[in-house]
């Protein structure tokens, strides 16, 4: 049951041993398990890109006889509860055991994440956002709440900016989009198509694009600047957990850019905004003023 349940689990952590054809096989696998398990041996050698035998080969190597087995684990694997929360959890994990393995996973994803990212383009994104007229921040899904974090983050910074989850609302903020406008597109896997659409309406305007997503995804392709984002999860299987705690960081790191750019002069400015928060707090009981 272990070997059932973990092949999704299996194929993502053989994919740097298998051979090129192979590779290509696991590779349409995990971008649509779901819809794997509905192709035939045939379709999926065609989004693959290699010959059926070659498919045959891949499911030998994963200790099934065939195909048709392989689609059954595959649809297994899927069913399992657990599958859908994180790939570490197990279904039979105590909350001791789950607490840590999430933990674990988002400290080990940040730390993987931090030495990914290139410093170079953090420079250049920050100067992205100290030149903007205005700033917009769209996200859909999960994405969308970080999208709304942003806006709460870079108002304070003197600058126009706004957060929409409404496609609807971002084609149009596109399509009326200038130059000196600057649109942040949040996207974990960067295939949305309304996302890569909306930053194209938007680049035909005029306007930038700054996009935090997967690296060579049809959204960073459609940039101006893209900051990959690395990939800890497959958010077509598994609820986008350790994907929003990276976005958000990455967020604070661009926030932080613009205050130190920003200089001391402008330090006034943010204590005036927070303190204007005292009034609409109780005291703290522990102060001893």
């Amino acid at each position: 049951m272990e070997r059932v349940r973990n092949l999704l689990e299996q194929i993502q952590s053989r994919l740097a041993e298998l051979n090129k054809a192979e590779r290509k096989v696991a590779e349409a696998i995990l971008r649509s398990p779901q819809q794997a398990t509905r192709f035939s041996i045939a379709t999926l050698a065609q989004e693959a890109q290699v010959s059926e035998p070659t498919v045959n080969r891949f499911c030998r190597s994963f200790g099934v006889s065939g195909y048709p087995e392989l689609k059954m684990q595959l649809a297994q694997s899927l069913a399992s509860g657990a599958a859908y929360v994180s790939r570490a959890v197990e279904a039979d994990d105590v909350p001791e055991a789950y607490t840590q393995k999430i933990f674990g996973s988002a400290i080990a994803s940040l730390d993987s994440a931090c030495r990914q990212l290139d410093p170079q383009k953090i420079s250049r994104a920050v100067d992205l956002l100290i030149q903007a007229r205005q700033i917009n921040f769209f996200g859909l899904g999960a994405s969308a709440s970080v999208a709304l974090d942003a806006q709460h983050k870079f108002f304070r910074f003197n600058l126009a900016v706004t957060a929409h989850a409404d496609v609807l609302m971002q084609r149009m903020l596109a399509s009326v989009a200038h130059t000196g406008d600057l649109f942040v597109i949040i996207s974990y896997t960067g295939r949305t198509r309304e996302l890569v659409e909306v930053a194209r309406v938007a680049r035909e305007n005029g306007a930038s694009v700054l996009s935090l997503t997967a690296a060579n995804s049809p959204l960073a392709k459609t940039s101006t600047l893209s900051l990959d984002i690395p990939l800890p999860e497959d958010t077509d299987i598994y609820m986008p957990m350790t994907s929003r705690i990276i976005q958000l960081t990455v967020l604070d790191v661009l926030a932080t850019g613009v205050t130190l750019r920003r200089g001391v002069d402008f330090q006034p400015h943010l204590r005036k905004i927070k303190e204007s928060l005292n009034a609409s707090r109780y005291p703290n009981e522990d102060d001893p003023g």
